[in-house]
């Protein structure tokens, strides 16, 4: 069976140093087998979550997509950026989304309950985006999610990277790609016989 990652980023722009990151995480998981789906959550142009607006509306055309793509994976690969010691607003609102309820359907919290996830991040910080991770790995549990015990959390991260966007320091690399492939492990031992 091969193992399905979603991967995404809390950044909205495009080459941040977390989507830097992601990437080299991700090639961790596709150097064991894994199929790496990338996403960026820009994409889906989720409206800042209201409860009226969904009574109104129902859910928007991007929040029945990230439902579709979450219950299609088995296994999250996260970079979370921090902001004022959080996820981003552009993290957070599109699991608040995806967790709503879909009409005619399973609650949206089922379409993360057989997930798992590893989390990394990037700061020019000395605390690397760790607060960020703590943060988020609390609205994951609420959300049913198995949290993979390795991360990796990168500081100085504005030094980090070279002009191709290549990690310059070849250990961290390693503990980064490290990140992707214990997430693509832990997910296959998780994931259910017939997925």
């Amino acid at each position: 069976m091969t193992i399905k990652i979603l991967a995404f980023s809390g950044s909205s722009r495009r080459g941040s140093l977390n989507q830097q990151l992601l990437e080299v995480a991700a090639a961790g998981a596709r150097a064991v087998g894994a199929d790496v789906t990338m996403l960026r959550l820009a994409d889906l142009q989720l409206p800042l979550y209201d409860g009226d607006l969904e009574v109104a509306d129902g859910l928007p055309p991007g929040a029945l997509r990230l439902q579709r793509l979450l219950t299609s994976h088995h296994a999250l690969l996260i970079a979370t950026p921090e902001h004022n010691g959080g996820p981003t607003a552009l993290l957070k609102n599109a699991l608040d989304w995806a967790s709503r309820p879909a009409a005619q359907a399973r609650p949206g919290s089922g379409a993360f309950a057989h997930l798992s996830a590893a989390m990394v991040s990037a700061s020019p910080g000395l605390l690397a985006g760790i607060r960020s991770q703590v943060s988020l790995q609390i609205v994951l549990n609420k959300l049913g999610v198995a949290i993979v015990p390795a991360s990796f959390a990168l500081p100085a991260a504005h030094q980090a990277f070279d002009e191709r966007g290549a990690l310059k320091d070849a250990g961290v690399e390693k503990a980064v790609r490290a990140v992707g492939s214990a997430l693509v492990l832990a997910a296959g031992r998780d994931a259910p016989a017939n997925s």
